[in-house]
């Protein structure tokens, strides 16, 4: 197969982006390589002088081009976010480093089950636990001999229940998991419908969900429904608040007050890099 080659004007890291903590079921190959699942298609990605090279199957990778595109946001113009967030030294220092850090627009239903799995896990250990569950209950797609895994319906999880999650490794977060499965799946809960509503009522949709927290909701909002006012702290980010800015005891809503403030519309962009660039200065 012939690789399609999108054509992209902008910096884009696909390390970053993909393998950063945004997403959890990417796996990097090599040659720059990577594989994941995009619109129930396998999908494999590597970055180029020009663009974006593309392999995918069933369907073709132009057809996909639209979606990988919107995927990976391709929309924003990334040198101006970089000069709105040029004031600030820290950030500064972070773009410097990770040029090409991308925010991600993910389905919003996969990014909300990551991020209840997301509870005292490391990245590895919540893409394990993805990745287990599209292989047990989602449908198999193929592109030469690499198998994927779509990931399952709010419907499907829905069935499967806490029982069978737990079987998966899911642990406490099994009975999160199959309550936002059955709001979604019996109309309690509109999952993408969200991303068109305002940031408050998304907000408290979210927060609606058993096992989800101001920062699983931040996260959902700023990775899958276009608020790039979101802020979502961990504990990385908490770290960068204290040590670069001397930010210390403020709680969820407060901590944002202060980042739109320094930050403006671009605090989400903000607030990425410096996650990033804090979780790998250690």
């Amino acid at each position: 197969m012939t690789p399609y080659r999108l054509r992209v004007d902008q910096p884009i890291d696909l390390e970053a982006a993909l393998c950063g903590g945004q997403a959890f079921r990417w796996v990097q190959e090599g040659d720059g390589w990577f594989i994941g699942v995009l619109d129930n298609n396998v999908v494999r990605l590597r970055a180029v002088k020009d663009g974006v090279e593309v392999e995918s199957a069933p369907d073709g990778p132009e057809a996909l081009a639209l979606a990988l595109a919107d995927y990976l946001r391709l929309d924003d113009d990334l040198p101006a976010i970089h000069r709105g967030l040029s004031a600030d030294a820290q950030v500064s220092a972070a773009i410097r480093k990770y040029p090409g850090l991308r925010l991600l627009r993910q389905d919003p239903w996969e990014c909300l089950v990551s991020f209840i799995c997301s509870s005292n896990s490391s990245i590895r250990q919540i893409g394990r636990t993805l990745e287990r569950m599209a292989h047990a209950y989602g449908e198999s797609r193929r592109l030469g001999a690499l198998e994927r895994h779509t990931f399952p319906s709010p419907e499907r999880l829905a069935s499967v229940g806490e029982t069978g999650l737990r079987a998966l490794g899911a642990g406490f977060r099994a009975e999160y998991i199959a309550a936002a499965a059955q709001m979604v799946a019996s109309g309690g809960l509109d999952v993408a419908g969200l991303r068109l509503r305002p940031y408050n009522e998304a907000r408290a949709a979210l927060l609606g969900v058993p096992g989800v927290g101001p920062k699983v909701a931040e996260c959902v909002l700023l990775f899958s429904m276009d608020k790039l006012d979101a802020f979502p702290v961990d504990r990385w980010v908490r770290r960068a608040l204290e040590e670069w800015y001397g930010v210390r005891r403020l709680k969820p809503p407060e901590l944002r007050a202060w980042a739109l403030e320094r930050f403006g519309p671009y605090a989400g962009y903000a607030n990425q890099y410096l996650f990033h660039h804090r979780r790998l200065a250690v």
